[in-house]
């Protein structure tokens, strides 16, 4: 039997820009080898799976071409908003999400401070940037974040993937405070070891970018704009160990599968 796949553009209010996402809803759950493929397919940053649930919620999970991942934002958004909001259950625990009336979605999604870390060997080459352009260099759970100077340097940036995969992270956040009104801070992610040279816009990274800039702004409600060549742009809001981020996202295809789960 046919299965279709909504293709969103999130983080974004209009087409071809922003983090695209396949979102695959399903009515039972299907074998974790068969939505690996399916991702690997589709080679999007991320397929979400979303199985309806009895009590109204869906199990969603988040494949990348290569691996699984504990948590992603812009899939999160992208199938909230195709099946208009609710509670999904991850890996994560449950992630709130409710569409807005302007059609943005709210994501209530953990927090993830990141503490200060000894900066890994080949740091500076994996990036390409020198030691003055270094700020800060932290870590999340899974994340290396490394503050530079200016946003001029975290635009300017031409990694070598290779490098950075042999970090030791599952991916490395490269931030700076933004340079323009109503943007608190840039960023460019990069997860080479997980299959993503390169992610467009990532809301993972946004909810360790929203307390590193919360303590050094001293406010709350953020603004970031992810630098990567689509481009895309992420409200946040910290509310103690949780943040709260918003984003429009813009549906631009439909895939239908020939290859069923079973």
């Amino acid at each position: 039997m046919p299965i279709d796949l909504v293709v969103v553009d999130a983080f974004t209010d209009v087409p071809f820009a922003g983090n695209p996402a396949a979102v695959c809803v399903l009515d039972r759950p299907a074998p974790e080898a068969w939505m690996q493929q399916v991702a690997e397919e589709l080679h999007l940053s991320e397929t979400a799976f979303a199985v309806r649930r009895g009590d109204g919620g869906y199990d969603l999970r988040w494949f990348t071409p290569t691996t699984e991942v504990d948590l992603c934002g812009h899939a999160t958004l992208a199938t909230a908003s195709v099946v208009g909001g609710g509670r999904f259950h991850t890996r994560s625990g449950v992630l709130t999400c409710t569409v807005l009336p302007d059609g943005r979605v709210a994501m209530d999604l953990p927090a993830d401070p990141p503490a200060p870390v000894v900066p890994p060997p080949g740091l500076v080459a994996a990036l390409g940037v020198t030691d003055d352009d270094l700020d800060a260099v932290l870590a999340g759970r899974d994340d290396l974040v490394v503050v530079v100077t200016a946003a001029a340097s975290v635009r300017a940036l031409v990694p070598d993937p290779a490098a950075v995969a042999r970090l030791g992270h599952r991916g490395v956040i490269v931030t700076a405070a933004g340079d323009a009104p109503g943007v608190d801070c840039v960023s460019r992610y990069f997860a080479p070891g997980s299959g993503i040279p390169e992610d467009p816009v990532t809301g993972s990274a946004h909810c360790t970018l929203a307390p590193l800039w919360a303590a050094r702004t001293g406010r709350d409600q953020l603004v970031g704009h992810q630098a990567s060549a689509r481009g895309g742009t992420v409200a946040m809001r910290l509310e103690g160990d949780r943040v709260v981020l918003l984003g429009a996202s813009r549906r631009v295809s439909e895939v239908r599968l020939l290859i069923d789960p079973d």
